[in-house]
């Protein structure tokens, strides 16, 4: 016969097998009739500090997880009732405590709202503001720990911060709108993520994804004491962006006051510096993509000022030290600092800033300074070894410089081709238009390098001299400014030669009375004692002023005019003893004309030699 305890324990788990079956039975009936959407919306309201309204009628889910589901919820201001909501979902599923439930109350943790929209205010300077709740247990934890922090900044007691838990919260496939005057504006679409911040005093996280500008973009936020930045007060976090046209992390100190204190650690890259410009700034940098960036720096300021110390700079594959400062808080970001390279290519880098947008298909690349108007740049270079296209330089020190519609590249020092290199071009956005200036002057450098580079071996001597040059014009396009420039240009050579030209073939040629290309009589050296050109540029024409080569023996000059539009050649010349008073009869002038093209210049005979036999000396 069972024992008396035997039997005991059988009652005590058949009575515990009905509570628990009274329980779950009992769950639904009172989820029917207690948890009802106005208990859900006060106590989501409670918590929010907005007025929360819930249209359709929750529906409870019992297993595997206690849940209410509810439709068409959103989020208004208290004192704005006829305003847009500020947030608004299609669905949010709340994951219910089932014991709370029992007793008449609702407390839940964690949330998923299904298509949220999240509506910003647009205020008068461009900038953004989030939406004003009133009180809320979140928006009291926050002004408690503000009181708490304002108390003893230095050394605030955080155990006194709010412990309430809060929980998770999820969205999927949200946007976020800014409203203003003129409407709405969407920011952001496809907004996915979770936030998960288990009580108001412990570390929070989040992770999100979404599309802004057309670019997907990845972001992950965590820190051990959220509520600390939310009161304004100084937090460490950790910090990534990811996106095609960039990649920024951030781990340091925060303070999420208005002007956004911060002290860590930055690293940023990017294909091209100008596509971030143009994706994250519209307009501020036209034109083509160029350059790709990378930098990892030490980071500390606000916004008025951030200080970039130690900074490690990757230009289009350039590495860099230097330091720089950066604002984003006036009428335009502003870049200030200087920069040390082992090896920089110089055009890349302009490129990275000139005003050239892609060249159209006659060729022709349109100038456009009004980016000069978005930006403000003053970056002091430097850089042991550089190349401007085929051109390499040593110990160049240079300056970029953007501001109030000019736009400038100088290299105020460089060593090139022996010698010495200072050349620079600007763009000034005016009210007539654009206007640009392009200099030059290489002094003492070798000819024969120069020419090469430049695409002049035949043209420029071989041998030391001094190159300048200097042109101003508008600037609507490269061949316009060209075509319309003035200024001048200048060379001066001292012993050398001049290659690609043969003396005795050419006086043959022109004594022979015929028109014959330059170029059937280039076929030799010609040593001179010095070559001098001096030339003033009007309206895209350049007229030669003087145009000198001295032979041990002759004296060749040229005058005329040269016109960029064309390319072609309207000069006439001489070949005349050097010293009249030593002439002799061998040594007549010959004048000539040079005509056709740049490219194919042809001599035409202006007055024939007259070629003397010398005497036969007879015997006495």
């Amino acid at each position: 016969m069972p024992s008396p305890l035997f039997r005991r324990s059988i009652w005590m788990i058949v009575g515990l097998a009905v509570l628990i079956a009274a329980v779950v039975a009992a769950v639904p009936f009172i989820a029917s009739t207690q948890l009802v959407k106005d208990r859900i919306a006060l106590e989501m309201s409670a918590w929010s500090g907005f007025r929360v309204s819930i249209n359709g009628t929750p529906d409870i889910e019992i297993w595997p997880v206690f849940r209410a589901t509810l439709t068409d919820v959103s989020m208004t201001e208290w004192d704005d009732q006829d305003g847009p909501a500020v947030i608004e979902a299609e669905r949010v599923d709340i994951e219910l405590s089932a014991l709370t439930a029992l007793t008449g109350n609702v407390e839940f943790s964690d949330a998923h709202f299904v298509r949220p929209t999240v509506r910003l205010r647009r205020l008068a300077d461009g900038g953004l503001e989030l939406p004003h709740s009133s009180g809320g247990r979140l928006a009291r934890s926050i002004e408690e720990a503000r009181a708490t922090l304002a108390s003893s900044p230095d050394a605030p007691d955080l155990g006194a911060l709010a412990s309430d838990e809060f929980g998770a919260v999820e969205f999927a496939d949200g946007r976020v709108f800014a409203v203003s005057d003129h409407g709405e504006e969407e920011l952001l679409s496809g907004v996915t993520g979770k936030a998960n911040w288990p009580a108001l005093n412990k570390a929070g996280s989040l992770t999100a994804t979404g599309v802004w500008r057309g670019e997907a973009v990845a972001v992950e936020l965590s820190s051990p004491r959220p509520l600390v930045l939310f009161a304004g007060g100084e937090a460490p976090i950790v910090l990534s962006l990811k996106s095609a046209p960039v990649e920024v992390s951030y781990d340091g100190l925060l303070n999420l006051t208005s002007s956004m204190r911060v002290d860590g650690q930055v690293k940023f890259s990017a294909p091209s510096l100008r596509g971030v410009f143009e994706w994250s700034m519209p307009g501020i940098l036209p034109g083509s993509p160029v350059g790709s960036v990378a930098l990892a720096s030490k980071v500390s300021g606000d916004l008025s000022r951030l200080k970039l110390e130690n900074a490690k700079v990757t230009l289009d594959g350039n590495p860099g030290m230097g330091v720089l400062e950066l604002s984003i808080s006036g009428p335009v970001p502003s870049v200030v600092g200087t920069l040390a390279f082992d090896t920089l290519d110089l055009m890349a880098f302009a490129a990275a800033f000139a005003p050239m947008s892609p060249a159209n298909p006659s060729g022709t690349a349109d100038v456009d300074a009004s980016f000069a108007e978005r930006v403000n740049l003053d970056l002091r270079l430097s850089a042991a070894k550089a190349t401007a296209g085929s051109i390499a330089l040593v110990e160049v020190a240079a300056t970029a410089q953007v501001k109030g519609g000019l736009a400038a590249f100088d290299i105020s020092d460089a060593e090139a081709f022996g010698g010495n290199v200072q050349a620079g071009i600007r763009f000034d956005r005016k009210p007539s238009g654009i206007q640009a200036e392009i200099r030059l002057l290489a002094s003492d450098i070798d000819g024969g390098s120069f020419g090469a580079a430049a695409g002049m071996s035949r043209v420029v001597p071989i041998g030391r001299g001094t190159v300048s040059v200097i042109l101003t014009g508008p600037g609507s396009n490269w061949d316009t400014l060209l075509q319309n420039a003035n200024g001048s240009v200048s060379a001066t050579f001292g012993v050398g030669a001049i290659a690609g030209f043969d003396l005795q073939a050419f006086l043959k040629r022109v004594s022979e009375r015929g028109f014959f290309s330059l170029a059937a009589v280039s076929e030799g050296t010609l040593p001179v004692d010095g070559v001098e050109l001096k030339a003033t540029v009007s309206n895209g024409v350049a007229k030669i002023d003087k145009a000198e080569a001295r032979t041990p023996t002759n004296r060749i000059w040229l005058t005329g005019i040269v016109p960029y539009v064309g390319r072609g050649l309207a000069l006439s010349g001489a070949i005349e003893p050097r010293d009249a008073a030593t002439a002799t009869p061998a040594s007549e002038t010959v004048a000539f004309f040079v005509g056709g093209s740049w490219t194919a210049p042809f001599i035409s005979p202006l007055v024939a030699p007259v070629i003397t036999k010398p005497a036969v000396p007879t015997r006495d």
